[in-house]
């Protein structure tokens, strides 16, 4: 089996790189530059690859079965008005790159496509309604809203021989450096004013097992579907906790946040085709381990 991940190098396409190197996979990731070559833990392939390139060459999918496509375009650091002030440039490349991206894949014969879709398709959700994959969609933000329409472009693909499926992601932590709670310890760290702020999230690692069951999964299950991909919710509190107890820092904790005013993701759908993430036992280890690399 061999997989082409696009955005592979990238804070949560690493994850998915290391579990599938970890089943077997032989992987080849797409992007601009080729990563360094100590980025994973055993050799990888590349292929050049951009979303605002034209038609895509045969090569890139040379030797794969199937595609993860996790690459998205946007000012670094932002999701949600990540397009800046070039909306039609941020969906010209990330919607129309993708798409052609999906049918390229499909031309070339490849069995399965993932998309690396996001709780943002839920943006404007009034609140207290379930956020479940057969919830009406309207997404409030344009990162929502290309998200939504890249997962309906690549169900539309969906057939017999070309298996698609879409994860939506909610915030993706892990034990991988960089890392992105690296801003935020460095800042409490430093003494600054933190945050208070609470958020759901998904260890990588769950991420990245999640995308090996759309891979290996019975097609009938998942072909053309979405899937709410997370586990617990957590505030800053609960993330410098760790920090401060293994540092010895005498800087004071950001206050609790109102955890109960974030809304969950029910993942019911996922769970029942075999996916349970770490909860709260994982993110404790994966705190105290960064932690340690603080102390």
């Amino acid at each position: 089996m061999k997989a082409l991940v696009t955005g592979g190098s990238g804070l949560v396409g690493r994850y998915i790189v290391e579990t599938l190197l970890a089943a077997g996979y032989e992987v080849a990731v797409a992007g601009r530059t080729p990563p360094p070559s100590d980025l994973f833990s055993a050799p990888i392939g590349f292929r050049a690859f951009t979303l605002d390139a034209g038609d895509h060459p045969d090569t890139l999918f040379e030797g794969a079965t199937s595609l993860v496509h996790a690459a998205f375009d946007h000012i670094p650091g932002r999701y949600r008005g990540g397009e800046g002030d070039e909306p039609e440039v941020f969906r010209k490349r990330n919607l129309g790159g993708s798409v052609r991206l999906f049918e390229a894949a499909k031309r070339a014969g490849l069995c399965r496509a993932v998309f690396l879709s996001s709780r943002a398709v839920y943006d404007g959700a009034p609140a207290g309604v379930a956020l479940t994959e057969d919830t009406d969609l309207a997404p409030a933000s344009l990162y929502g809203e290309v998200k939504l329409q890249c997962e309906r472009a690549l169900s539309a693909l969906d057939g017999p021989d070309f298996c698609t499926a879409s994860l939506r992601l909610t915030g993706v932590y892990g034990d991988l450096r960089p890392n992105k709670w690296d801003g935020l310890i460095a800042e409490y760290l430093a003494g600054r004013p933190v945050p208070v702020r609470a958020g759901s999230e998904v260890h990588g690692r769950d991420v990245g097992r999640a995308v090996r069951l759309m891979l290996e999964a019975d097609a009938a299950r998942v072909g053309g579907e979405a899937f709410n991909v997370s586990d617990l919710v957590v505030d800053t509190h609960d993330i410098l906790s760790a920090i401060k107890q293994a540092s010895g820092s005498a800087h004071p904790l950001p206050g609790r946040a109102d955890t109960a005013a974030v809304a969950e993701m029910a993942c019911g759908k996922i769970r029942r085709l075999g996916w349970k993430p770490g909860g709260r036992d994982l993110l404790a280890a994966t705190l105290a381990g960064l932690a340690r690399s603080e102390a």
